[in-house]
């Protein structure tokens, strides 16, 4: 797939084979996945860190194969969906960082392009989880309200 901001044609990526039942291999039970679940994100892990998580020490290949449900699924079922996106929060993040550097770099212009770059892809994102209602319809992205968010 190409890139979003730059003419380069990107890297392929390999794809996971299709599987529809869950590998015979895995010893943990749905119930004991979706506890396991619970308790990571109670801890303050992302999604995406608990499915890591998973695969590395408890040998799970994909949580969506044993239990039926994605990772952020079992985490809306039992009450920790986190507010705003993972991927909306990285972006977040990636803003406020680039702001600090910014304003200990002012001529950085390559920064500064990279910053109009990621906030765009804030408010491109933010536009969809809007319409999707995965955010109020009245959210808008404020570099000021990033930076409490992060925080």
């Amino acid at each position: 797939m190409a890139r979003m901001h730059s003419r380069k044609k990107g890297k392929s990526g390999s794809t996971r084979p299709v599987r529809t039942s869950p590998p015979t291999w895995v010893e943990q039970s749905t119930k004991d996945l979706e506890a396991i679940i619970v308790k990571l994100a109670k801890k303050g892990e992302s999604p995406s860190k608990i499915g890591i998580i998973l695969r590395d020490q408890y040998g799970v290949p994909l949580a969506k194969t044993q239990t039926d449900m994605r990772i952020t699924k079992i985490l809306e079922k039992n009450g920790i969906k986190p507010e705003i996106p993972e991927d909306l929060m990285n972006l977040l993040r990636q803003a406020v960082n680039l702001d600090k550097h910014n304003t200990q770099n002012r001529k950085d212009m390559g920064s500064k392009r990279g910053m109009q770059l990621i906030e765009a892809k804030i408010r491109r994102l933010a536009n969809y989880y809007r319409s999707t209602t995965r955010l109020p319809s009245d959210w808008k992205y404020n570099l000021e309200q990033a930076r409490l968010i992060v925080k």
